[in-house]
């Protein structure tokens, strides 16, 4: 196949990229259907195990809201001061501070071992919780939960985006976290068939539920060691690669039409710091932690708000787990779309307002029924704005090196996110947080008003380029432009 560079600026009115892998034009010399059939192949081999893993990660990191329903409150008397909240909190400490050296050694100790080892030793952690005796060794597990977790989410988000061009990754993204939404959303109704162990080997059904969905994570992370794809340039590596030399060579030929940065490049704390003095770096990572607030504050949360309006436990985990199923859904299909478009921008917007609506409609009506199709539009809003916002940045940003910064400062701010969401939804609040509601719809006005600026920043840029008035390339390529 060629390998000569072709254009890729096809800016259409809207300002974004069309790349040439998606245009209905071929370019000589390459075989489109073969390449249709290898980028399935690499979807089959990558996005189902991690997907599997990260759908264990939200399990392990969430289901604390379900042993609270469960028994867990009053045994470890979580319900003195505000206990369940630093147990909720100090787990996003470590998150956030060990992404970005997690993304460094997983580039150079390989994405199998890597993601495999720390997901072995979550699980492991899981699984102690379930014997602990005092509120404070909760505490404690919670920071170690959040160290070993805060690698997976930033590394599988760098490790898909190596494999994609720009208007193929939004779908991949959403595949990979809708999956783990999906398969996490019956964790409830696991949740609720654990706790009827109670009293089993002498262990209340809490405990039960810690227990066993960290031997789910064990087996998982074993699995994950023979089935995880690694970086493009590091598979021939493996024993047993699925692609061929010359499959990878076309893989690594598409990104370069597409992106130019196939190849990867040295990752130093100085380069590191260089990539941090990009504005829009930080503008990425405040979306993306207004998009987080939602997230965890409705997964902590949304039991105790439903038990709130008089549903029993059980009848809470089972209602807990239908938004997010029917959120699958939704947000796939705006990713389709948004791949389709080529725009980002507009569905984090329309994501922004259902969460909008949504929590407006949870905090203040005054039927349960209204209440409960608020936490619908709500979870759907978050769920579509995760994979949205990781897409925007992935398709805005160019280099390995830099991709891996972005990834662990995008995600590292979703934890602080989650320190924020498990602060102002305050036990005194309880069961209606309305705080926690309104603090979570001003995070989306925030959003509105950083969307705004960056599209008519983006926008002018593009426009620059086409007329040939830039001061500099667009991330340092002759031939790039933003993405809306």
């Amino acid at each position: 196949m060629s390998n000569e560079k072709v254009n890729y600026d096809h800016s259409d009115s809207m300002g974004a990229v069309t790349s040439p892998q998606t245009s209905s034009v071929e370019e000589p010399g390459i075989d489109l259907v073969y390449e249709k059939k290898l980028v399935r192949r690499i979807d089959i081999h990558l996005i189902p195990i991690l997907a599997a893993l990260y759908s264990v990660s939200m399990i392990d990191r969430t289901n604390i809201s379900n042993a609270v329903i469960a028994g867990m409150m009053s045994d470890l008397k979580l319900n003195v001061g505000d206990r369940f909240s630093i147990a909720l909190l100090m787990f996003f400490i470590p998150y956030f501070l060990f992404e970005l050296p997690s993304n460094i050694i997983l580039r150079r100790v390989g994405a199998a071992v890597w993601l495999g080892s720390i997901a072995l030793a979550w699980g492991s952690v899981t699984i102690g919780m379930g014997f602990i005796k005092d509120w404070r060794i909760l505490v404690f597990c919670r920071v170690l939960l959040g160290l070993f977790e805060a690698g997976f989410f930033p590394g599988s988000i760098y490790l898909i985006s190596s494999w994609y061009v720009r208007y193929e990754v939004q779908k991949r993204l959403a595949g990979f976290y809708l999956l783990s939404v999906f398969i996490g959303g019956f964790t409830s109704l696991l949740s609720y068939g654990l706790m009827h162990m109670n009293g089993i080997q002498g262990l209340a059904g809490w405990r039960w539920i810690l227990i066993i969905e960290g031997v789910l994570t064990v087996i998982v992370a074993l699995l994950a060691y023979f089935v995880i794809v690694d970086f493009p340039d590091k598979l021939l590596q493996r024993r047993k690669p699925f692609l061929t030399e010359s499959d990878i060579e076309i893989i690594k030929a598409r990104i370069d039409r597409d992106r130019d940065d196939s190849q990867s490049d040295p990752l130093t704390w100085s380069i590191v710091g260089h990539h941090l003095s990009d504005w829009k770096l930080w503008a990425y990572a405040l979306l993306f932690m207004s998009a987080a607030v939602p997230g965890y504050g409705l997964a902590y949360f949304m039991p105790i708000i439903l038990k709130g309006m008089g549903y029993s436990t059980s009848m809470s985990q089972i209602l807990t787990s239908l938004p997010y199923i029917a959120a699958v859904a939704v947000a796939f299909s705006l990713a389709w779309c948004a791949d389709k478009t080529r725009l980002r921008a507009p569905f984090i917007v329309l994501g922004c307002l259902l969460i909008i609506i949504g929590m407006s409609i949870t905090a203040y009506a005054s039927s349960n029924g209204a209440r409960y199709f608020g936490i619908f539009l709500g979870v759907a809003g978050a769920q579509n704005n995760i994979p949205t916002l990781l897409a925007y940045q992935s398709n805005n940003i160019r280099t390995n090196s830099k991709r891996s910064v972005g990834s662990a400062l995008q995600v590292g701010f979703g934890a602080i996110g989650g320190v924020f969401a498990s602060t102002v939804y305050r036990q005194k609040d309880s069961p209606k947080y309305r705080n926690g509601l309104w603090a979570t719809m001003g995070c989306q006005f925030l959003s509105l008003v950083l969307l705004a600026f960056m599209t008519v920043y983006f926008k002018r840029k593009n426009r620059q380029h086409k007329e040939g008035t830039l001061d500099k390339p667009i991330e340092g390529h002759p031939e790039f432009t933003y993405t809306i």
